[in-house]
C-alpha cells in the first residue's frame, strides 16, 4: 500500500487561514496591537528577494504589517547592526529578521546576535535555541522550519512520545533544532550527520525519519522502515531535458521508492517548504499577542 502523502500545502493554507482569524480577533480586542513584521535585506540576490516575496504575501494574508528595509551589496556589518538596534528599540515591530544568507564580509553570527530574542521570528537567537535544550522552559519563538514539522508529523495521527526518530543532518536551521524538539517531545532522538558510521542502520530503525542535508535521492526506499513517517527538508536541482526549465526538483529521499515503503511522507516540492512561511506568521502573531498581555 502506497504512503499517504503529507499535503504540506493544504495544510499551511489551514493554519494561515486560522491564524488570519486569530489576527483579526487580536486586532478586535486589542485596537493599539498591530502585528507587524520587519525584514532586512542585504544586497539584490534573486533568490532571496524571491523568498522575500513569499513572506510579504503571507504577511498580507494574514493581516500582518510588512516593512522591507534594503541595503546594499556594499553595506558594512555596522550599518546592519545600526538598522537593528533602531527596530529592536521599535514598539511597533513584534518581528525582525534578516534574509539570509548575507554577503561575505558581514558576519552572520553577529548579525543574528544582535536580533532582540523577543522580536527574533526566525528562532535562531542563541538565547531562543538555548531554551530548546533547557526543559521546562520552551520559548515562545521556535524555529521556523522544525516547527512547522512537527505540525506535518502531527498531522498524521502518530503519536511521537516513546517512538524512534532520526534525524538526518546537523545544520543550524533545521537538523540540531530539529532533534530538541523531538526530543522535548518524548522521542528518542538519533542525530546523523558525516561522521556517524553505520548511518543506514539509523535510519532502518527509525518510526520517524527527518532528512536535511542537501544530497539529492541521498535515503533509498530500502532503508526505510515500513510504515515510518518520513519528512524530507531536501530542495535539489537536477538535470531534466523533459522540463522547460532544463531541471526537476528533488528531495533528499528517493520519493518513488520510499513511498511504497513508508506510511507517510511529504512530497517535495509541496511538503516542508510551505509550513516555513506560515510557521513564521505564526510567530510574529505570538510576540504580538504577547506583547498585548
Amino acid at each position: 500500500m502506497p504512503a499517504a502523502v503529507i499535503d504540506g500545502k493544504a495544510i499551511s493554507q489551514s493554519l494561515r487561514d486560522q491564524l488570519k482569524a486569530d489576527i483579526a480577533k487580536l486586532k478586535e480586542a486589542q485596537p493599539a496591537v498591530n502585528p507587524k513584521l520587519a525584514l532586512i535585506q542585504v544586497g539584490t540576490r534573486s533568490d532571496s528577494s524571491s523568498y522575500i516575496r513569499l513572506k510579504q504575501k503571507a504577511a498580507a494574508e494574514a493581516g500582518i504589517e510588512f516593512a522591507l528595509h534594503q541595503f546594499p551589496e556594499t553595506a558594512t556589518l555596522n550599518d546592519i547592526l545600526s538598522q537593528i538596534q533602531i527596530l529592536n528599540e521599535d514598539n511597533s515591530v513584534h518581528g525582525l529578521l534578516v534574509q539570509l544568507p548575507l554577503p561575505e564580509h558581514i558576519d552572520e553570527a553577529l548579525v543574528i546576535d544582535a536580533i532582540s530574542p523577543k522580536k527574533d521570528v526566525d528562532g535562531l537567537h542563541p538565547v531562543n535555541v538555548g531554551k530548546l535544550v533547557v526543559r521546562g522552559s520552551a520559548p515562545l519563538i521556535q524555529p521556523c522550519t522544525p516547527k512547522g514539522i512537527m505540525e506535518l508529523i502531527r498531522s498524521t495521527g502518530i503519536t511521537i512520545e516513546g517512538k524512534n526518530a532520526t534525524v538526518v543532518g546537523r545544520g543550524d536551521l533545521v537538523g540540531a533544532p530539529m532533534s530538541l524538539l523531538l526530543t522535548s517531545a518524548n522521542a528518542t532522538v538519533t542525530l546523523c550527520h558525516t561522521k556517524t558510521s553505520d548511518i543506514v542502520d539509523h535510519i532502518k530503525r527509525a518510526d520517524i525519519l527527518v532528512v536535511a542535508i542537501g544530497q539529492a535521492n541521498y535515503v533509498q526506499g530500502d532503508w526505510i522502515k515500513p510504515g515510518a513517517v518520513v519528512i524530507d527538508v531536501g530542495m535539489n536541482y537536477v538535470p531534466d531535458s523533459s522540463k522547460k526549465s532544463g531541471y526537476r526538483t528533488v528531495g533528499d529521499v528517493d520519493y518513488a521508492a520510499a513511498s511504497k515503503v513508508a506510511g507517510h511522507i511529504t512530497p517535495v516540492p509541496g511538503g516542508v517548504g510551505p509550513m516555513t512561511v506560515a510557521m513564521l506568521m505564526d510567530n510574529v502573531y505570538l510576540v504580538a499577542k504577547s506583547s498585548s498581555q
